[in-house]
C-alpha cells in the first residue's frame, strides 16, 4: 500500500533528506587517492550523528556499515573496508539519515583524480537521467512515466541501465511501496499523487543491464565487469510539483 504524506510528514522528511544530502556532500570532500572506503563510511557516519540523526543504513538488513561505497564495476551496496581508492576510480556512495520519524536516502558517483572521459559521460548520463525523470512527473501521470522517461535517456546514449535494482517509496520506513524500475513502458503503474514521497535512483552501466551479487551477499556488480554509476534523490509529488526532499540547502 502506497502511504500518503501529510505536509507535516514532507518537512519532517525533508529535515531528513537535507541531512543525508549534507553527509553525501561531505563524503564527496573525502574522496580522492588513497583514501580508503571505510574512511569515507567513518565521515558520513559521523555526519549524521553530528545532525541529530542515525543512519538508516547500519544494520539494516544486517548492512554493516552506515554508507555503502561502490566503486567502479560495483553497481550499490559496496561494503566500506580497506579498499583504498585509485586515481581513475569513480565511487558510488549511497547515503541514508533516519530523523524524527522519517528516513532520507540519495546517492551519487564521484570521480577519484583524473578519469576517463567514458567514466565522465557516464556519471553525467546516470545524473541526467535523475531528472529526465523528475520532468516526467505531470498531473495525473503515472509511475511508468518516470521509468520510461530514464531508460530513453540512457539509451539513447549508448548505456544500460539495472533492472535487478530499483527505487523505492520512502517514508517512515527506508522501503516502501511504490516500487519506482528504471525502464519499462510510460503509463503504467499506479497513479502519481500528492503526497507520494520516493526515492529515484538510476543505476545506468557501460556494458549490459546484468548484474549479480558477490559472495559477501551485499555488493552488486556488473555481469561483465564495466563500469557503473549510480544517483539517487528522495522526492515528494505536491501540488504544486515535485520537490526534491533530499536537498542540503533547501
Amino acid at each position: 500500500m502506497i502511504t500518503i504524506k501529510t505536509d507535516a510528514e514532507i518537512e519532517l522528511m525533508r529535515q531528513a533528506g537535507r541531512i543525508a544530502a549534507i553527509a553525501r556532500e561531505v563524503a564527496g570532500s573525502y574522496i580522492k587517492e588513497g583514501v580508503t572506503t571505510h574512511f569515507i563510511d567513518q565521515k558520513v557516519k559521523a555526519c549524521i550523528l553530528a545532525h541529530g540523526a542515525t543512519p538508516s543504513f547500519l544494520g539494516y538488513g544486517g548492512f554493516p556499515a552506515s554508507a555503502c561505497v561502490s566503486v567502479n564495476e560495483e553497481v550499490i551496496h559496496g561494503i566500506p573496508s580497506s579498499r583504498t581508492l585509485k586515481d581513475g576510480d569513480i565511487v558510488k556512495v549511497d547515503v541514508g539519515a533516519y530523523y524524527k520519524g522519517f528516513h532520507g536516502d540519495c546517492a551519487a558517483t564521484f570521480a577519484v583524480g583524473n578519469i576517463s572521459d567514458e567514466a565522465k559521460r557516464l556519471i553525467a548520463v546516470t545524473e541526467q537521467c535523475f531528472y529526465e525523470g523528475i520532468n516526467a512527473i505531470k498531473p495525473g501521470g503515472r509511475i511508468g512515466d518516470i521509468s520510461n522517461a530514464i531508460y530513453q535517456y540512457a539509451k539513447k546514449h549508448g548505456y544500460e541501465v539495472v533492472r535487478e535494482f530499483i527505487g523505492h517509496g520512502v517514508g517512515r520506513n527506508l522501503h516502501e511501496s511504490p516500487d519506482v524500475p528504471n525502464y519499462g513502458p510510460a503509463g503504467r503503474g499506479p497513479r502519481l499523487q500528492a503526497g507520494m514521497t520516493f526515492a529515484v535512483e538510476p543505476m545506468v552501466n557501460v556494458g549490459t543491464w546484468e548484474v549479480r551479487v558477490l559472495p559477501n551477499k551485499w555488493t552488486v556488480v556488473t555481469a561483465d565487469g564495466k563500469l557503473s554509476a549510480h544517483y539517487e534523490n528522495t522526492i515528494a509529488v505536491t501540488n504544486s510539483g515535485v520537490v526534491i526532499l533530499t536537498d542540503p540547502n533547501p
